[in-house]
């Protein structure tokens, strides 16, 4: 019984459970579904934004709507080691292997090397995790090749970040770049289309000199990860104006986003003429994305699926970005029923994952009131330079297209016997890396940054360190977290970096078990520091100020303050008998509208005063002792400095005079 008979007696049978879907499509396409049940099973780390999890949750509406009917669903073996090689390098596939959070202290080098720890950190699985997403997308590209489907669904997939040898964006294998690997070598052109909110810079940097692959992005521009995608990167070499970039503003609605989409795939279509499509639907250009700016709706969101499934080309559909679950699973779980050809009911079936859904528990992801910064004239400005750069590239290309003879070359034991001798090193007892011997004859533009970073290290050339920018540096302030069932409500989990990951349980929500306990001890040890104080004080400046023990009476002198009161001592001592004895000073009186200071101040106080009317004194003496010298020396001074003495004794008793008319006593 084919799918149509299926649709026509579901309605008329009460048996069966109510109907949640009606064709609106005909048009029959072979749809593989590509689903790793262990998909769900990973987590990166506690609070990180990237949720593995949301693949379950897709999947789950897939089977509780009944779109799996109309869908050949398949478990892609993961990919290997030597699989994932075929584009990164043997020594960062051999890191990702061997890496696990119980031994990442002794790669700190290697994590440095391969930018893995912050965006991208080691957890429990991390290579498996790899394998099952690159495996579905590889899988997905053999089975378009072998025309045993027309569209290749794997959500799992379409991390596009991931570089040669660098781990970037969440994303560690670029299994795109492995599956348009798989399609050349039967397909002669493949375009790939990116509608993620961020750049694809990974895809785009590892066919930037080809002109067999055209990459098309469309993305937020900008003070944006990964900074990338300017309308001036077009490509270089043969791959010149093979690399579309479309910048966008903030806050991009459907009506604007299917103004540009359509007219410049439409001339990706007329100029490039693919063999093959790959679509990559990262969802975190939907409004209300954790990580996002954009402002699309489901359906403006599937109107691009549906647009490019109207060209009738073989066609693989990977999932990307996306960092509200509840909206990704909603969006792909949609889009997957469109690209079958069947239109969804609003209301969602009973799943599993109901609660992630509330309140309104409904198949829709609505667009805000997010204002739209791209004008008419920006956009149309834009559309006309993508558009007259297609214009400018050769016409289709013709690609010779055959299979490398495995068998022998046809040459005697001796001509090859010659060429293995060409081969060898010159110096035996000097180790040459296959770079460095490929060196003069490779072109200039053929390496990759992460290849002439090699080469450099290989020559004895230290790099600079590199500043890579971070996808979490731009975290939308206005997007909700995702429901959690346990909690009743939405419990937004701020991302904190964690040195070790762990594997997901089946039954673990959004916000996990170890991150709310983090959150109660957090908020139970500031109780405690507080002490049940509602008016705790701020903690003092610590930076550039002395710190006093506050237990002491007085405040212990700071060192130049000792150097002080040991010299004037040593004046003391010299002058004793010079210097007449002082009483001690008497706490001056408050008056009757002023509050009895506490112990500690009037202590400081009169230590204060006590030390003021020491170094008078020892000042004065030391003054009369100089002026008695100076005298000796010159006896015509010393009448002038008896004057002056005498002058100075006149105004203390005047000074002392006016105090006692004010009712003050000498301090």
């Amino acid at each position: 019984m084919d799918a149509s008979d299926r649709w026509e007696l579901s309605p008329s049978s009460s048996a069966d459970a109510p109907l949640h879907y009606k064709v609106v499509n005909t048009d029959k396409k072979r749809v593989a579904y590509f689903y790793d049940s262990d998909i769900g099973n990973y987590a990166y780390v506690t609070g990180h934004p990237m949720k593995p999890h949301r693949i379950r949750l897709a999947h789950s509406l897939v089977m509780n709507y009944g779109v799996y009917k109309f869908l050949e669903v398949y478990r892609a073996k993961p990919a290997v080691f030597t699989e994932m090689t075929q584009f990164h390098t043997d020594e960062y596939i051999e890191f990702l292997q061997r890496v696990t959070p119980d031994n990442m202290d002794g790669y700190v080098k290697e994590q440095s090397k391969y930018n893995v720890g912050d965006d991208c950190p080691v957890f429990d699985g991390l290579f498996e995790f790899c394998g099952i997403s690159a495996g579905g997308s590889m899988e997905g590209a053999a089975r378009l090749n072998r025309a045993k489907c027309d569209i290749a669904v794997n959500w799992a997939g379409g991390l596009h970040h991931a570089k040669k040898s660098e781990a970037s964006g969440f994303c560690y294998v670029n299994d795109i770049v492995l599956a348009i690997i798989e399609l050349l070598r039967f397909k002669k052109r493949v375009l790939y289309i990116d509608i993620d909110v961020h750049h694809g810079d990974g895809v785009e940097e590892a066919f930037y000199t080809t002109d067999r692959v055209m990459t098309v992005s469309f993305h937020k521009y900008g003070e944006y990860f990964p900074g990338t995608g300017e309308l001036r990167d077009i490509g270089i070499g043969p791959g010149k104006h093979y690399a579309v970039n479309f910048p966008l503003r903030d806050g991009i609605d459907d009506d604007s986003y299917k103004k540009i989409f359509e007219p410049v795939i439409d001339a990706v279509m007329k100029y490039f003429q693919p063999e093959a499509v790959v679509l990559q639907c990262g969802s975190d250009s939907l409004s209300g994305d954790r990580l996002g700016c954009f402002n699309l709706s489901m359906r403006g969101h599937a109107n691009c699926v549906d647009f490019v499934r109207g060209f009738g080309l073989p066609t693989l559909v990977l999932g990307g970005g996306g960092y509200t679950m509840r909206n990704v699973a909603r969006t792909w779980a949609y889009e997957t029923g469109r690209l079958v050809g069947v239109e969804m009911s609003r209301e969602l079936p009973y799943n599993e994952y109901y609660e992630y859904y509330g309140p309104d528990y409904e198949l829709d992801v609505r667009a805000s009131n997010m204002e739209n910064a791209n004008s008419n004239e920006y956009l149309e400005k834009i559309k006309i330079s993508v558009i007259e750069n297609l214009r400018k590239t050769a016409p289709v290309p013709s690609v010779q297209m055959q299979d490398i003879p495995r068998a022998s070359m046809g040459m005697t034991d001796e001509e090859e016997a010659e060429l293995d001798d060409l081969d060898q090193d010159e110096n035996p007892d000097v180790r040459v890396t296959q770079r460095q011997w490929e060196k003069s004859v490779a072109r200039q533009d053929e390496f990759e940054d992460s290849d002439d970073e090699e080469l450099a290290h290989a020559n004895g050339v230290s790099a600079t360190a590199k500043r890579r920018p971070s996808i979490m540096n731009h975290k939308n302030p206005h997007a909700q977290a995702d429901f959690d069932p346990e909690l009743g409500k939405v419990a937004p989990a701020p991302h904190r970096r964690a040195s070790k990951g762990r594997t997901r349980d089946e039954d673990d929500t959004v916000m996990e078990d170890a991150e709310a306990m983090d959150v109660a001890n957090v908020e139970e040890a500031a109780k405690k520091k507080s002490g049940g104080d509602s008016e705790a004080q701020p903690p003092a400046e610590t930076e550039d100020v002395e710190m006093v023990d506050s237990t002491d009476d007085k405040a212990q002198p700071t060192e130049p303050a000792q150097k002080e009161s040991e010299k004037a001592a040593e004046q003391d001592a010299e002058i004793k008998e010079e210097a007449p004895e002082k009483t001690p000073p008497s706490s001056p009186k408050k008056s009757n509208g002023d509050k009895p200071a506490p112990a500690d101040s009037a202590a400081d106080t009169a230590d204060d005063a006590a030390a003021a009317k020491g170094a008078a004194e020892t000042d004065a003496v030391t003054e009369k002792k100089d002026e008695k010298e100076a005298a000796k020396a010159d006896p015509s001074k010393d009448d002038k400095a008896e004057k002056k003495t005498e002058a100075t004794e006149s105004a203390d008793k005047e000074t002392k005079g006016d105090k006692a008319d004010k009712g003050e006593k000498e301090p």
